[in-house]
């Protein structure tokens, strides 16, 4: 039998405990918990079979030859839809467009969430340097919000000094998809025609997927990132959004 080594079985130790941590204590950080696990997993699979190994001197190295290489695939397809994430984060704030949709995050008992700050604050900054931008604030209300998300970011921006004028509300959306759908048949009712293009503002991590609902409405897509003010925020969405793209590349658009 092969020599357990201790310092890898406290790593997994370590990497359950903080998964447990991140999904039980704190919150918004589930996805965080589940890579801390997938890490464990590797390295409990390579420690386990190391193992096993005199045993099983013919099966073990095909198991983790095969492990390998589909683990090695794996980390590639992330790598490569990451950096594609990661460059559309940075939007194209400085193209002209005449709408900006403003999209909803969670709203709590006592205000809006951090992401929904992050959004209010960044749609703040663009409609006070931007004076001829009408502002189309998207976002409905969950079973666990005291109110709609367009409501609240209405709220906050008056508050911030922006002119009520400015600001259309779309208080209907569930989803990315309804957010961009409903937001464009009111600029259509209020204006009598749709626009071929359109800025979005959503969270900097999102703005990859909005460009792909937004595409698929058939109207062009301006993105303008809202930067996330929490880095662990940040870190965990960023890593959250590559099952997101995923998901929507193989499943379609019309769930989220």
């Amino acid at each position: 039998m092969k020599h357990i080594h201790i310092l890898p079985w406290l790593i997994i130790g370590a990497l359950c405990a903080a998964a447990f941590y991140l999904r039980f204590v704190l919150w918004g950080y589930s996805f965080s918990a589940l890579v801390c696990v997938c890490l464990a997993g590797i390295l409990a699979f390579y420690e386990v079979t190391g193992i096993l190994l005199p045993r099983f001197p013919v099966v073990i190295p095909i198991l983790r030859r095969v492990f390998t290489v589909c683990l090695a695939v794996g980390i590639a397809v992330v790598t490569i839809t990451e950096g594609i994430i990661i460059k559309a984060s940075f939007g194209s704030p400085a193209e002209d467009i005449d709408y900006l949709v403003v999209l909803g995050a969670k709203v709590r008992v006592t205000g809006p969430s951090a992401s929904l700050w992050d959004r209010i604050y960044g749609a703040y900054d663009y409609l006070e340097a931007h004076p001829d931008v009408i502002a189309i604030v998207s976002g409905g209300q969950g079973d666990d919000e005291p109110t709609a998300e367009a409501y609240s970011m209405y709220e906050e921006l008056i508050d911030l000094g922006i002119d009520p004028g400015r600001i259309w509300i779309e208080d209907r959306a569930t989803s990315t998809w309804e957010n961009l759908h409903f937001s464009l048949d009111l600029i259509e009712e209020k204006t009598g025609k749709r626009p071929e293009k359109i800025g979005v503002l959503s969270s900097e991590y999102h703005l990859y997927r909005a460009s792909l609902f937004t595409k698929a409405c058939g109207v062009e897509f301006v993105g303008v990132p809202a930067k996330t003010s929490r880095v662990t925020q940040k870190i965990n969405h960023f890593m959250r959004e590559v099952a997101g793209v995923w998901h929507y590349w193989l499943l379609g658009g019309q769930y989220e």
